[in-house]
């Protein structure tokens, strides 16, 4: 079982630290979320709360880049790995993000994985003149154009979206680089069956993630790929206790996340209150799941 912090919310100028934190108690890795603007007068429907409303969302909520906050990170831990949780891929052009990507993993190789999502924010897609209606086809092609931009060669592409003549892109990590897709959706299942390295839940019981990954492993033979390498990394919307944990890995999941400071905490906090928290966490969870305490 791997165990990732999440630092949606956080200050900005404490993320630093909170890295270093994280690797010295004994996290696998850091999530980091990503939208690029606030919509003052936000229509969508936030698809993971009860209301429709997202939570912790203020003007005033931090939202550094992602690859350049994971750089800056990487650079100053050792071990620690980092995925976006999620990175909104149909937002974004694939080349662009490729390079984004493939230039931060190639210094630290290993250590990055792509954690993408289709996107619930409309207002985000119009203010960039991206179609929302298309995401999710959108979506399924950025895959494939990411996956032939980092595999070195060169490679040419004429779908629906994205069409470019025979290219080349340097540098690309040396070893792939893994794509979660996340989502609870059964589009967002099925994509992650048939596309993705692994699947980033939003929050279930035991119960329901292990019924998830019970349908995440059928999705995954019925499209072939049973026998590949795939991670289920899901948090638990109920109390983080080993028996609820081991009852997450007996079911195939692999990886589980502390929730970010906002809600374990409280709206805003001191380094020295994060760090008496993942101190704890890492005690009553970390070390026992990892047999050394």
């Amino acid at each position: 079982m791997k165990f990732w912090q999440s630092i949606a919310f956080a200050e900005a100028d404490q993320l630093i630290e909170v890295a270093k934190i994280c690797e010295d108690v004994g996290f696998d890795g850091v999530m980091i979320s990503e939208h690029l603007l606030h919509v003052e007068q936000l229509q969508s429907r936030y698809p993971y709360s009860a209301d429709g409303k997202p939570p912790s969302f203020t003007a005033a909520t931090p939202w550094p880049e992602c690859w350049s906050l994971i750089a800056t990170l990487a650079a100053v831990t050792k071990r620690l790995r980092f995925v976006t949780n999620v990175f909104i891929l149909p937002l974004h052009h694939p080349i662009e993000v490729a390079k984004a990507v493939a230039s931060v993993a190639s210094f630290f190789d290993g250590r990055v994985i792509l954690g993408a999502g289709s996107g619930w924010m409309k207002e985000e897609f119009d203010i960039l003149g991206v179609d929302f209606s298309t995401r999710g086809k959108r979506f399924d092609e950025s895959i494939e154009v990411l996956r032939k931009l980092w595999s070195g060669a060169v490679v040419e592409h004429h779908g629906r979206f994205f069409d470019f003549p025979p290219v080349k892109m340097c540098p690309v990590p040396r070893t792939p680089v893994p794509i979660y897709i996340g989502g609870m959706s059964a589009a967002a299942l099925r994509r992650t069956a048939r596309l993705g390295d692994g699947w980033l839940g939003a929050g279930q019981t035991p119960e329901q993630a292990s019924a998830t990954a019970a349908e995440l492993m059928q999705l995954r033979r019925a499209a072939g790929r049973g026998n590949d390498a795939f991670d289920i990394v899901t948090p638990l919307t109920v109390p983080p206790e080993i028996d609820a944990i081991k009852r997450l890995q007996d079911a195939g999941v692999s990886g589980t996340v502390s929730y970010p400071f906002s809600f374990t905490i409280g709206p805003t906090s001191t380094i020295a209150q994060k760090r008496a928290y993942l101190e704890s966490y890492a005690d009553k969870i970390i070390a026992k799941m990892k047999g050394t305490g």
